[in-house]
């Protein structure tokens, strides 16, 4: 679904990421981890085209990213993108915030798309909610919001870039169960995080960077159960992360 060759990207003279390979497979669950200033956020936005990059490839379902012939904003519109600011519109209600892009970029009927709007919403337990604006629900009711406008427009990859690292840790869980749903269902993911929890519980392979590199890329069972093959870099990630 989701194959990277060798990307190597550049902010005027410092290079943020460094040869960087590797494939997500459909249905796959990928966490992106690492310490901060390594290019895990990078990596995960050079995927559907909102970081350029330099130097080499990246496919979405066969579509090169990169390309000057590729339509980024409907290859976008099959990518969801969960950030970890909500990037909700504060002048919508949580129903308008659902619609607005099927109708404009799907050009979705308007009644077609309240109704996969509200059923969303059920599912990510916010219906009761949908005509308040996103100022009026706490931060993780916010986030749920964003993951479902980002499925209403049916994608065929999700990708996250740290969504529960502005939330407070009471409004962690019930966005990760959102996240741990949509796994269990078979959605192609690529999720950088610190939750470790939610790494051993739903990640079919673990990226570990570090200075803009792929250090490690291996299934979770390698990753948490075989410490002495990890890379020093990991090994020292992890002895934080886990100890605390």
């Amino acid at each position: 679904m989701i194959e990277i060759k060798q990307v190597s990207k550049w902010y005027g003279s410092t290079q943020v990421l460094d040869d960087c390979m590797t494939n997500v497979a459909s249905g796959e669950v990928v966490v992106v981890c690492g310490p901060s200033g390594s290019g895990k956020s990078t990596l995960i936005k050079t995927v559907n085209g909102l970081e350029p990059f330099q130097k080499g490839e990246i496919k979405v379902d066969g579509i090169s990213v990169g390309a000057s012939s590729t339509n980024l904003p409907r290859l976008r519109a099959r990518i969801g993108m969960v950030f970890q600011g909500f990037e909700l519109f504060p002048h919508l209600s949580v129903m308008q915030n659902l619609v607005l892009a099927q109708v404009k970029v799907l050009k979705r009927p308007a009644a077609d798309a309240a109704s996969r709007a509200s059923a969303l919403l059920d599912r990510v337990g916010l219906k009761a909610h949908q005509d308040k604006f996103p100022g009026q629900l706490s931060g993780g009711q916010q986030q749920r919001v964003a993951i479902a406008r980002a499925l209403a427009m049916d994608p065929i990859a999700m990708l996250f870039d740290e969504p529960t690292s502005a939330l407070d840790p009471e409004m962690v869980n019930e966005v990760l169960d959102v996240m741990i749903d949509l796994a269990r269902e078979g959605m192609t993911m690529m999720v950088v995080t610190h939750e470790m929890g939610f790494a051993r519980k739903v990640a079919d392979r673990i990226i570990f960077m570090d200075a803009g590199k792929i250090v490690e890329d291996c299934s979770k069972e390698e990753f948490f159960g075989n410490l002495p093959a990890r890379s020093e870099r990991a090994q020292m990630f992890l002895s934080k992360i886990i100890s605390h």
